[in-house]
C-alpha cells in the first residue's frame, strides 16, 4: 500500500518495527527508549531479578519470564519468531550460557532477526570479562584523561557519555544500520556495540586536534576543555547561578565584551594564552556585578555567546517542553507526554501492556495460550499451540 502524505503524518518511522528488550541497566533500555518514542512496539523482557523502577520505559510494554526455565524460553523463542530487534544488555557470555547463542540458535530461528549486544567494555582484551560502570569505560576509552580542570582528578560528567552516548545511543544506530541492511539483503545479524568504542568514537575530534597546537595542551588548558576565559562559566552575583561563556569567534568575541562593558583595546591579547588568567580574572569580576537575570536582559538577542546555565527544576517549573532530539516532519516519532515521561519518568509495572503486545503481535489470548503464575511470570497454557 502507497503512503499518502496525510498518513505518512500520522505514521511514526518505525511504526512497523517489533522489538524485545532484555530487561537491564541504562543503556540498553535508553536504546529501546529511542526506538519506542520513533514508533516501534517495545515490549521489554522481565525477569525475577530484573531492576526495577525503569524510569526509560514510556511506550513500551512488559512481559514476565525467567529465562534459565525451558518454557520460559520457549515461549520467548515463539515471539522471537515475528520480532525484528533483540537488544542484549548482558555482559559477554549470558546468552550463550542461556542457551540462545545469537549465531546458533536465535538467527538460525529467525535469519530476520537482529541482535543488538550491548556490553560496557570491548567483547575482546583484558576488560572483556570484568564487571565495570560508565566511568570505567570512559577510562579505558581515553575520554576520562580529557575532562576536568587542569592539575584536578580527571572528572566524569556523570554517565552521559558512556552509558547513553556512547552506549544506548549508538547501539540505536547500528539498530538502525541493522535494519536498513535487512532491507537489501532479507537478513537479520548480530549488532555488537559496546561503550568503550562508542565513547572513543564521540571524542573523534579532541582526539585528532590533540595532535594540532589546537588542542595540545594538558588537560583543562584547552580552548574547548575549559581552559581559555571565554569558553567557560561563571557565577553572578546570586551565588550558585552561573552564566556560560562560548565566544570563540573575533566578532562573537567582540560582542561579549561589549555586553560586558568592555573594550577590546583595554585587555590583554586574547590569543596568548599568558594572558588568560588575567582576562579570567577580569571576567569574573564583572560577572559577579550583577545577577544572573540581568545579564540575561543585556546578552539575550545579541551574538556575544553568552547564556544562562539553567537548572532541570528550573525549566520544569517554566514548563519547559521537552522534546525527541529529531523532529521528521513526513513522520513524526511519538509525543513526549510532559506530565509524566517529560519530568517524571517513564516508569512501567513489570507485565504492563503485555497481554495487549502479545494479542497484536502473536495473536496469543490470556488464559488460551498462556496464564499468569502466582510467580508474576508467564506459562503456556498445557497444549496450545505457539
Amino acid at each position: 500500500m502507497q503512503l499518502t502524505s496525510e498518513s505518512m503524518a500520522s505514521t511514526s518511522p518505525l511504526s512497523s518495527l517489533r522489538v524485545v528488550e532484555l530487561a537491564g541497566l541504562a543503556p540498553g533500555p535508553f536504546c529501546g527508549l529511542l526506538l519506542a518514542d520513533y514508533g516501534a512496539s517495545v515490549l521489554r523482557i522481565d525477569g525475577p531479578r530484573s531492576p526495577k523502577g525503569d524510569i526509560l520505559a514510556r511506550h513500551k510494554s512488559s512481559i514476565c519470564l525467567d529465562l534459565k526455565q525451558p518454557s520460559s524460553k520457549a515461549i520467548l523463542l515463539s515471539i522471537l519468531s515475528s520480532a525484528d530487534v533483540l537488544i542484549d544488555p548482558y555482559r559477554p557470555g549470558v546468552l550463550e550460557r542461556l542457551g540462545l547463542s545469537p549465531s546458533e540458535v536465535l538467527l538460525r530461528h529467525n535469519p530476520r532477526l537482529i541482535v543488538a549486544r550491548l556490553t560496557g567494555f570491548r567483547r575482546d582484551g583484558k576488560y572483556q570479562s570484568m564487571a565495570g560502570h560508565d566511568i570505567n569505560y570512559l577510562a579505558v576509552s581515553g575520554v576520562l584523561s580529557m575532562l576536568g580542570r587542569s592539575h584536578e582528578n580527571p572528572y566524569p560528567p556523570a554517565n552521559l557519555l558512556a552509558d547513553f552516548a556512547g552506549g544506548g545511543l549508538l547501539c540505536f544506530v547500528g539498530v538502525l544500520m541493522a535494519w536498513i541492511s535487512r532491507s537489501v539483503t532479507g537478513k537479520g545479524q548480530v549488532v555488537e556495540a559496546n561503550m568503550v568504542d562508542g565513547s572513543a568514537y564521540l571524542a573523534t575530534f579532541p582526539r585528532l586536534a590533540s595532535k594540532t597546537p589546537f588542542w595540545a595542551s594538558p588537560r583543562g588548558e584547552n580552548v574547548l576543555d575549559g581552559g581559555c576565559p571565554w569558553y567557560t562559566t561563571y557565577e553572578t552575583k546570586d551565588k550558585g547561578k552561573y552564566f556560560a561563556v562560548g565566544a570563540l569567534e573575533p566578532q562573537f568575541y567582540l560582542a561579549f565584551l561589549r555586553g560586558l562593558g568592555l573594550e577590546a583595546a583595554g585587555l590583554p591579547i586574547r590569543d596568548e594564552k599568558c594572558n588568560w588568567p588575567t582576562l579570567r580574572a577580569i571576567f569574573a569580576e564583572k560577572f559577579k556585578q550583577k545577577t544572573r537575570e540581568e545579564w540575561e536582559a543585556i546578552f539575550d538577542n545579541t551574538d556575544g555567546c553568552a547564556t544562562p546555565v539553567l537548572g532541570q527544576n528550573e525549566l520544569e517549573k517554566a514548563g519547559y517542553e521537552q522534546r525527541l532530539p529529531v523532529h521528521l516532519a513526513g513522520t513524526p516519532g511519538k509525543p513526549i507526554p510532559n506530565s509524566q515521561g517529560g519530568w517524571m519518568g517513564g516508569t512501567i509495572d513489570k507485565g504492563s501492556g503485555g497481554a495487549e503486545t502479545l494479542l497484536q503481535w502473536m495473536e496469543w489470548t490470556k488464559d488460551v495460550h498462556y496464564f499468569e503464575g502466582s510467580d508474576g511470570l508467564l506459562h503456556a497454557v498445557p497444549g496450545a499451540k505457539l
